[in-house]
């Protein structure tokens, strides 16, 4: 999962910590470098797929390094951080929150790790103003997340104890799930490297695991790490580490269910055989691309007849594995993790009860299609993203640009437009729709028609209409003596 580092580089920070082995002191700043430096190296020898971002923050904060899993530029970014002024965690944690949602979006599992010296701020953006249990409080992230602190002062220094409890309340009151980190010892490279590698050990936990399907098994990692689901606020439940392959499904009847999270499966270390020959796990001799693989042979089969392995995760827990490809070249073997339950793929019915067919005649293909054939004139509009949106707002000034002979085609997808925006509710597209239309008509050039100008006004007018706000309304050409739109 993408992690975001928040790094506090305020005056307090530069405070020197002196070191018994060494004559030169060194900053805190320098030991939160060194430590998240750690964190690093676990990342790259265990989580090389993870994303990773650092902001450096004071009563600003600043983006030092956008999510990347190029760990070699972010270490040279690190030693770029420089000293600034006073702790605004506020203005930190909005940062965080605006760069994630801009990444990621709101449906994806982050990392947020504080890093600071236990220095609480002062002023309206300190620590003490995030503690309020106010809804609209930026403290509560719009996103899943594990928000944890650490906090670089020594055991017995005066106030901590404080503080520890402050940054507790900030993670309650988040929502999110994480702990207060402190040295067990007085600052040194040495305590602050243990703190961050027990941290790295028990939030990038990898999942390691079997993929079976029969005598065949294959050691398998799933990256970004699949989350416990929470059934109640006591009982949480984790996949099995043996998943198990029940059955194929042809991709045509499974469609696109929606899915708890997905995670790319890859292989890890020696596959299971079980032709009775012992491998030597100490011969070097051994071609690691002439090993047989059991997830080979499974993306390749899944990729040529086009189907989905139906597997196991734990009771009444489900989930698929499918081949993806994210380039025209390059392909991977993927697992999409159901909720629990049977009815997960409703036209499919409970998961349990599927099983062979007992003739070719009776697998008709899911889904089940109608007797008569249906003819439809338009097309469904799905504005998933931003660019659906624009194509269909540039398809109707393409055909405002053709009037009067593209008169009718430019008022079908006036309405077809129309017609989506009010069923999604979105009431303002209207009105900057007739926006558009008022400013593309006072860009025509000399040579245009006349009744291009005529009907550009027209639409835009019925569009502030109240009228316009009716589903079953539908706008009309305007009649003009010109006859190009008297059709």
């Amino acid at each position: 999962m993408p992690t975001v580092v928040v790094i506090d580089v305020s005056l307090s920070m530069s405070r020197p910590v002196s070191l018994s082995d060494t004559s030169e002191p060194i900053t805190r700043r320098q030991l939160a470098v060194q430590g998240v430096k750690c964190l690093l190296n676990h990342l790259q020898a265990n989580s090389r797929l993870e994303f990773v971002s650092v902001i450096a923050f004071s009563s600003l904060y600043d983006v030092v390094c956008p999510f990347t899993r190029d760990f070699d530029l972010i270490r040279s970014k690190l030693d770029q951080l420089e000293d600034y002024d006073k702790t605004c965690l506020k203005t930190a944690l909005q940062g965080v929150a605006t760069l994630v949602l801009d990444e990621w979006g709101n449906s994806t599992m982050c990392q947020i790790l504080v890093v600071t010296d236990g220095s609480v701020g002062m002023g309206p953006n300190s620590l003490s103003s995030c503690l309020s249990d106010d809804p609209s409080n930026p403290v509560r992230f719009n996103f899943p997340a594990t928000f944890n602190v650490v906090c670089l002062a020594n055991p017995d220094e005066p106030g901590i104890n404080q503080s520890v409890a402050m940054y507790q309340k900030l993670i309650e009151i988040s929502g999110k799930q994480g702990a207060v980190y402190v040295p067990e010892q007085n600052l040194s490279e040495k305590s602050v490297g243990t703190l961050f590698q027990k941290l790295a050990e028990i939030q990038y936990t990898s999942f390691q695991g079997t993929l079976s399907c029969g005598k065949l098994k294959s050691n398998i990692v799933l990256s970004p790490t699949p989350q416990p689901f929470k059934v109640d606020k006591d009982n949480r439940r984790r996949i099995s580490q043996n998943i198990e392959i029940c059955g194929f499904i042809s991709v045509v009847d499974v469609g696109s269910p929606m899915a708890l999270s997905r995670h790319l499966v890859l292989p890890f270390g020696k596959d299971h055989n079980n032709s009775g020959v012992n491998i030597d796990p100490d011969d070097d001799d051994d071609d690691e691309g002439m090993t047989p693989s059991f997830c080979v042979l499974l993306h390749g089969a899944l990729k040529v007849e086009n189907m989905v392995a139906l597997c196991i995760l734990g009771e009444c827990w489900y989930g698929i594995i499918y081949s993806w490809a994210d380039t025209k070249k390059k392909s991977n073997i993927m697992l999409s993790i159901f909720y629990p339950g049977l009815d997960v793929i409703p036209w499919l019915g409970p998961l349990d009860c599927l099983g062979v067919p007992k003739s070719k005649d009776q697998s008709e293909g899911l889904p089940v299609k109608p007797a008569e054939k249906r003819s439809y004139a338009q097309n469904h509009v799905n504005w998933i993203k931003h660019a659906g949106l624009q194509s269909d707002i540039q398809k109707i000034l393409r055909h405002a640009k053709k009037l009067p002979e593209k008169t009718q085609h430019f008022y079908k997808e006036l309405n077809r437009v129309r017609k989506a925006a009010l069923v999604f509710g979105f009431i303002d597209l209207l009105f900057r729709l007739a926006e558009i239309l008022d400013r593309e008509c006072h860009s025509l050039p000399g040579s245009a028609h006349p009744d291009c100008a005529l009907q550009l006004t027209h639409s835009a007018s019925i569009l502030r209409n109240r009228s316009c706000l009716d589903v079953n309304y539908t706008i009309q050409p305007m009649r003009t003596k010109f006859g190009g739109s008297d059709n």
